[in-house]
Formats: C-alpha cells, sequence, structure tokens
C-alpha cells in the first residue's frame, strides 16, 4: 500500500516545509503550520487550455512588439474606476470581503450587466436556485449569462472549453477543490493549486478572470499570502452592515492606480452607484449644533467632502477616554497634545470622541485641521460657520502644512457651494486664489485658524 504524502503549510504566507516548525522562517510567525496531504494524481485530466503550442525562448527587451491592450469597458462607472480604467483581458482578480456584505450580489450584477460578452458565473456555495432568485430580484436580464455550480476544477475547466466565456466569475475560491492534490478544499494547498490553475487559464486564453474569496476574523485574505501575490489586481469590498454604503477598495492593481475606491449604496434592487458621494456624506448636518467641521480629502483621483464629529466631554473617570471610528487613535493623540502645547487647550481632563460621518475610515492627513477645528468647536461649545471646509496636516509645531492637488479639493469644495475654505499658507505657489469663487484662507498655525473662527 502507497504511503500518503503530506506536508506541512504556513498558514499565514504558505511556506512549506517536510517536517514542522516551531516558527515559520518566511514570516517568522509561531504556531502558524498545519499539516495537509499532498499526493499528487500522476494522470491529469486536463492537459491545457489551447491547442497552439507556445515555446518560449529569450528576447531582447527592444525587440518586444507593443500591442496596446483594449480594456473592457463595463456599465459600472466605479468598477472602471477602481481596475484602474476597465478590465483587463487575460487578469485575474481577487476580490474579498466580509460575509453578508455584498460581494456576490455585486459581481452576480456585473456579470448580468455585461450583456455584450458571454459571462460564466461559478458558484460553489449556493445552488442554482438560490442565484436565480437573487438575479430576479436585481431585474436585469441577460442572455449571455451561464451558471455552473461545480467546486471540481476539472470538470469546470472542461465546461469553460465548451463555452468559451469571454468573462469567468468563481464564488469562492475557497470552495474549489482540484484532484491534482488530494486535501480538503479550503486549505492551503488547495487554494494555492486551484488558484494557479485559473491563473494559467486567464493568460493562456487572455480571459479576464474573477475570484471571489473570504477574510478571515482579523480582516486579512483568507488563504495564504501567495494568493495575493499571484493574482493582479486585489480588491477589497468593506462597510459597516449597519449603513446602506459599499466601498469598493484597490489593495494590489498591477494594471492603475492602488489609491482608487468605488461607492455604492446597497439597497432591494442590488448595488447602486454613488455619483456624487459628497452631497451624501455632508447631507444630514444642522448648522446650530458644534463638534462638526467639513475635511476636504481625497481618496485616489476622487476628491470628497466628509464630515468629521467631535465631542468633548469633562471626564467622570481617572483616566480620560479616546474613542475614534474611522480616523486613527495615535493620530488623534497627536493632535491632542499639539492643542496641549501649541494651543494650551487642557484636554488631559477631558473625554474625547472623534468620529467620520458615513461609516467611512480616512487615512488622509489632509483631515487634520478639520479634526481640530472640531475639537475646538466641541471644547468651546460654539458652532463652526455652515459653509466652511478645512483642507490642511497639522506638524508636531502647531504649523498647518502643505497637502498635494489642493486644486481638486478647492474646486469640489466650491461645486458643493462652500464660501470659505481654510489651507496652508505653503499651498500659495501651487493656486491663484483669484481662479475660484469660493474664499481661499491661508493660515500658518493652529492659533490663526483659532482667532478666525473662535
Amino acid at each position: 500500500m502507497a504511503k500518503i504524502k503530506t506536508s506541512f503549510f504556513c498558514s499565514g504566507c504558505g511556506y512549506e516545509s517536510a517536517k514542522w516548525l516551531g516558527k515559520c522562517p518566511s514570516c517568522n510567525e509561531w504556531n502558524t503550520f498545519v499539516e495537509e496531504v499532498i499526493e499528487k494524481t500522476k494522470e491529469q485530466t486536463w492537459k491545457g487550455f489551447t491547442d497552439e503550442k507556445k515555446i518560449n525562448k529569450a528576447i531582447a527587451l527592444q525587440n518586444v512588439s507593443e500591442i496596446k491592450e483594449e480594456r473592457i469597458i463595463t456599465d459600472d462607472a466605479e468598477l472602471n474606476r477602481v481596475l484602474g480604467g476597465g478590465i483587463v483581458p487575460g487578469s485575474i482578480v481577487l476580490v474579498a470581503g466580509e460575509p453578508g456584505i455584498g460581494k456576490s450580489t455585486l459581481f452576480l450584477q456585473h456579470g448580468l450587466m455585461m450583456n455584450k460578452h458571454v459571462v460564466l458565473y461559478i458558484s460553489g456555495e449556493e445552488s442554482e436556485q438560490q442565484i436565480k432568485m437573487r438575479a430576479d430580484r436585481l431585474k436585469i436580464v441577460n442572455d449571455n449569462f451561464f451558471l455552473l455550480t461545480e467546486t471540481n476544477t476539472q470538470n469546470i475547466f472542461q465546461e469553460i472549453k465548451k463555452l468559451q466565456p469571454q468573462l469567468v466569475i468563481v464564488d469562492s475560491i475557497q470552495t474549489l477543490a482540484s484532484n491534482i492534490i488530494d486535501s480538503s478544499a479550503g486549505s492551503i494547498s488547495q487554494i494555492r493549486e486551484c488558484a494557479a490553475e485559473f491563473q494559467r487559464y486567464a493568460k493562456e486564453t487572455n480571459t479576464p478572470v474573477f475570484l471571489i474569496g473570504h477574510i478571515t476574523k482579523d480582516g486579512s485574505i483568507a488563504g495564504p499570502k501567495i494568493l495575493e501575490h499571484m493574482v493582479d489586481t486585489v480588491l477589497q469590498f468593506e462597510g459597516d452592515r449597519h449603513y446602506a454604503y459599499r466601498i469598493l477598495r484597490t489593495l494590489k492593481n498591477r494594471f492603475g492606480s492602488t489609491a482608487e475606491l468605488g461607492i455604492y449604496e446597497m439597497n432591494s434592487d442590488g448595488m447602486k452607484v454613488v455619483n456624487n458621494p459628497s452631497e451624501i456624506l455632508i447631507a444630514q448636518r444642522d448648522e446650530s449644533l458644534s463638534g462638526s467641521a467639513i475635511a476636504a480629502t481625497l481618496e485616489g483621483m476622487r476628491p470628497l467632502l466628509i464630515e468629521v464629529q467631535a465631542l468633548v466631554t469633562q471626564s467622570v473617570y481617572g483616566t480620560p477616554q479616546r474613542t475614534v471610528s474611522g480616523f486613527d487613535l495615535r493620530r488623534l493623540q497627536l493632535l491632542l497634545a499639539v492643542l496641549e502645547k501649541r494651543g494650551g487647550f487642557m484636554f488631559g481632563t477631558k473625554d474625547v470622541f472623534i468620529n467620520i460621518a458615513g461609516g467611512l475610515k480616512v487615512e488622509d492627513p489632509s483631515i487634520d485641521l478639520a479634526v481640530i477645528c472640531a475639537l475646538l468647536s466641541s471644547y468651546e461649545d460654539a458652532p463652526l460657520p455652515h459653509q466652511i471646509c478645512f483642507a490642511g496636516e497639522v506638524g508636531l509645531n502647531g504649523e498647518i502644512r502643505a497637502v498635494n492637488r489642493v486644486e481638486q479639493r478647492i474646486a469640489e469644495a466650491e461645486k458643493l457651494g462652500f464660501e470659505k475654505i481654510f489651507i496652508s499658507k505653503f499651498n500659495k505657489k501651487s493656486i491663484n486664489p483669484k481662479n475660484y469663487s469660493i474664499q481661499v484662507v491661508m493660515v500658518g498655525q493652529v492659533h490663526e485658524v483659532y482667532q478666525a473662527l473662535f
């Protein structure tokens, strides 16, 4: 009887070892090795994806001919933006997100909307009837949309060879299993092998493939880290399930920028594109309340105006609380220290709460000035004027530092009817205030902003 061959894999990075190790030599994590059966069958049921025989040989770089790749432009402007201008033929895209966030709904909707292309939707999680019920709810009809409920990759590629689709959507990669490896579906070796098979298929046939993936409880993509290295693009679909808005964010993109995001609103008819998110994010405001400031931020190439809410109260307990939602806690502590040292405001005995309205998570340092103004507004219990916004980074010496692409931020504020915007005086060289109908106020220190507002 043949001996069963097993190997040990690191669940963090996918490193393979012949024996169990306490510490992974690749990612230096402890107790991450798991044993898996890797008995490979000698005969493979799938020989190739095309009948053409391609012989690879070395070629000089200057002799490589340039071919302009025609991207597939979808009807979804947000997806086109996130992918860098449309779907690249032969690309393989990994989409990850929390369970129930709407990944399957979004890409079922995208597949149904592409009525000029033959689309194959492969599901290993749902039955054909379940997918049909969701498609009926979306109210989109497409005669070129085909379903396949299968988890064996050999059977999948046999159907793919018959159908010859122009786009393949896999939901999800963790449910697939290959006969080549003897371990169970969802294991590290199976995820790696199945992703490699779809990668070979995408590159050989020039067919784009979307792989929908799960995430772990700490928010990282389930499976080995090598899965993210193998694909061309990694998209994160995120949002708070208590809010209607969802964000499709780029984490990796070989064909475009990694700083783009698309914003959707989830309703009964599926995912609706939000064309002007600034109007929604600052719509629910009352000018008579303190602790609210508008920040002009950027997400990729898109300018956004978001509302920063702050609440400063007298601390009841011995240690003051510092609570944030959608903002970096350490950044808040830094800004509070600047206000205490440079402005003389006693936040050491106050509880401080910061919230970015709409459930957004913002990392742009240009919202520092808005956060400080919201904190001062709540501290003084004096509301800020309604038609004012802010764009500036705050340094440790209390200086207002310049931010990039300030012209786009000013133009977005002007378009939404704001009357005044506070920016750093160090942005003076890059803009001409006479070109805008909005009043541009340039400041250099935090105390100048305080004097101008209060």
